[in-house]
């Protein structure tokens, strides 16, 4: 396995967790909006570089609406909900410690999708991973009902990863993430019109939109192909692995915005992570990837997952 794919994937996780501290920027704006702006201008972007490359995009079709659909509206727009939503029954650790657990959840469930049985290994590491992002992270308080948004957010999370699998063999990371960006830029801006009024998108001054840029072309643009790059080559078992790099770098971008430097804690959780990662992206399963055979079985979209041979924290 050569490292660019998991460097791609690596590179996404850290632009993943930069992006909270730019996030707080828009906490009192009309959020909606800007996430269909944001949505909009990487649709763009994307579309873009894929004629510029010569990159062909075609068109969904049959059961690739759902999956495409499912990216949206649970690893987009669900998940961002159950953030909103879940802040207001439990601290933001305790959020932050459900997407911990990603890493377990595509474990067990990526290779199922991908039609092969999970590799114990990678489970094993996916739990140290977990463990170590959940040090880093922190633990927090939550009610009965901050635990239930916990767990959308983490079933959210994880189906961005998931849904896409079905359909990365027929458009490629670069198709997937343009279907997915203006499925989410339509919903986000219906949504927003209705929520927070067609006028809402004069309410944003400088700042919002250079925050919504970064998010735009950083940690959407470049994010989702760079993610699903890795996803595509390696699986989604073994890129799952990566998410624990976000709480890191979301803790370094903190440091370097000024915030305070990280305690002992966090530098274990960090050892932890590193120790997870070691386990299960230096070792050779016997189940191998192969590109063209991956390209091949996931063409037939419309079978039923299980007869499939293969394959993005913060997004809002």
């Amino acid at each position: 396995m050569t490292p660019f794919p998991l460097l791609a994937g690596a590179a996404g996780m850290i632009f993943v967790g930069g992006s909270v501290a730019v996030s707080g920027v828009l906490a009192d704006t009309p959020v909606l909006t800007v996430q269909s702006l944001r949505y909009a201008v990487a649709c763009l972007l994307l579309a873009l570089f894929a004629r510029v490359t010569g990159r062909r995009l075609v068109r969904p079709r049959g059961a690739e609406w759902w999956w495409l659909g499912g990216v949206v509206l649970t690893g987009m727009f669900l998940f961002n909900l159950a953030l909103v939503l879940g802040a207001r029954h439990a601290e933001p650790a305790v959020l932050g410690v459900a997407v911990a657990c990603v890493p377990v959840l595509l474990a067990v469930v990526g290779p199922l999708l991908e039609g092969h049985t999970p590799a114990p290994r990678l489970i094993a590491a996916a739990l140290v991973v977990t463990a170590g992002a959940g040090l880093v992270q922190g633990f927090g308080r939550a009610d009965a009902i901050g635990l239930l948004w916990a767990l959308v957010t983490v079933a959210c999370e994880a189906g961005f990863t998931l849904m896409a699998v079905p359909v990365l063999g027929r458009h490629g990371p670069i198709g997937v993430s343009v279907h997915a960006t203006w499925m989410a830029a339509l919903l986000f801006g219906v949504t927003g019109v209705v929520r927070e009024g067609p006028a809402a998108v004069l309410r944003l001054d400088g700042a919002d939109l250079l925050a919504g840029a970064y998010l735009a072309v950083g940690v959407t643009a470049m994010a989702f192909v760079l993610w699903y790059t890795c996803v595509e080559r390696v699986g989604a078992a073994r890129a799952g692995l990566l998410t624990g790099l976000t709480p890191i770098a979301a803790a370094a971008t903190g440091v370097a915005l000024g915030g305070p430097r990280p305690s002992l804690l966090v530098w274990l959780g960090v050892a932890v992570v590193a120790t997870g990662l070691a386990l299960g992206l230096t070792h050779r399963d016997r189940v191998r990837r192969d590109a063209g055979r991956t390209r091949a079985g996931l063409a037939g979209v419309g079978g039923a997952p299980g007869a499939m041979s293969r394959t993005r924290s913060a997004r809002g």
